[in-house]
């Protein structure tokens, strides 16, 4: 793809300064740049670079104020990363797509096809699968008996869709991503064995959901595992057994979410939380990176941090005096060595 900056400007409601017609043809970052492509400045720390850019263009915050004048065009736009979030949407769709159904690929029995599939080779769909409009099935994908997959989706290379599962429309998974396989559930038994526990529910996604390589959803033991619409999944993140997910969350990688628990509306979940299960977690809470959620969150949008996870203030502040600990506990023995002595 390549377009204009006049034009790219027009769609992205931006001002020029420099020549409008100056080509990009991709994006790139702002330290390696290259004739064509258009990079951004979103945070100061990267400022220098605006000034030594080989970019052809730099997308820039319109109340931007410059320190020495660069030899790139400037597009100023009101909000630089809804902006680029635009743009990569734009250069994105350009990539070209292939149509039709691969001949290497496996096709079930009574499966129902929507218009314009894209189907790559070493792709195995199973019997009695509906897929919608517009799907796009890279390589070496699977898809289950009884799957049900909705309009606009896109599977790339290896993802599994397991049997019963059922997907909304306008979906990306990326690669690895396995839906439906059995949770982690298994009966103790007396002579201290497990027996498994199988599952027989199934995993149910809305619309509009987005999820990260490697992550994986486990299908409900009894009833469904629902993750809703909006919501948006790093890679590397487990979602077990019976888990709901409540619309527009979105969860950072390695973190894991326990069974049956339900987790609101509009949550931040940060990089390696463990969220234990058969919980309720209120809409918008913003749980720290690295943090344990053992019980209930009643209270919405509360932001929480440490293990077990508390106020987010209320930890800064705990945090601050336990490493004085040493040094107070130091004094409190002083204290105490001298209140003995004089008591002698």
């Amino acid at each position: 793809m390549e377009i204009t900056v006049k034009d790219l400007a027009h769609v992205l409601n931006g001002t020029i300064e420099g020549d409008p017609e100056v080509r990009v043809n991709r994006p790139g970052k702002i330290e390696e740049g290259g004739e064509g492509a258009i990079t951004f400045l979103g945070n100061a720390k990267y400022e220098s670079y605006l000034y030594t850019t080989t970019a052809s263009a730099v997308l820039i915050s319109r109340d931007f104020q410059l320190k020495s004048p660069i030899n790139a065009t400037l597009i100023r736009v009101d909000d630089v990363y809804a902006s680029i979030a635009l743009l990569l949407e734009k250069f994105g769709s350009a990539q070209p797509k292939s149509n039709g159904i691969h001949p290497q690929s496996l096709i079930g029995t009574n499966t129902h096809f929507g218009q314009n599939i894209s189907i790559g080779p070493f792709v195995v769909i199973e019997e009695d699968v509906i897929i919608g409009d517009n799907v796009r099935i890279d390589s070496h994908v699977f898809i289950g008996r009884g799957a049900k997959i909705g309009d606009n989706c896109q599977l790339h290379s290896g993802v599994k869709i397991l049997y019963g599962s059922v997907i909304g429309d306008r979906c990306i998974f990326f690669p690895g991503v396995v839906i439906g396989a059995d949770g982690f559930g298994y009966a103790p038994q007396e002579d201290g064995s497990y027996k498994k526990i199988h599952h027989v529910g199934n995993v149910v996604i809305k619309n509009e959901v987005e999820i990260g390589s490697n992550t994986t959803i486990d299908r409900g033991s009894i009833g469904s595992t629902i993750i809703h619409q909006g919501v948006k999944l790093d890679n590397l993140v487990q979602i077990a057994h019976n888990v709901e997910i409540g619309e527009n969350t979105v969860i950072a990688a390695q973190a894991g979410v326990a069974g049956s628990t339900k987790i609101g509306k509009n949550c931040q979940i940060g990089g390696q939380v463990a969220v234990a299960g058969h919980l309720k977690i209120a809409d918008g809470t913003r749980v720290q990176g690295n943090s344990g959620v053992a019980s209930n969150v009643k209270e919405p949008n509360q932001a929480l941090f440490g293990y077990p996870a508390i106020d987010y203030h209320l930890f800064i502040r705990a945090h601050t005096i336990f490493k004085q600990l040493p040094d107070l506990a130091k004094r409190l023995y002083e204290l105490e060595k001298r209140s003995a002595q004089k008591e002698d």
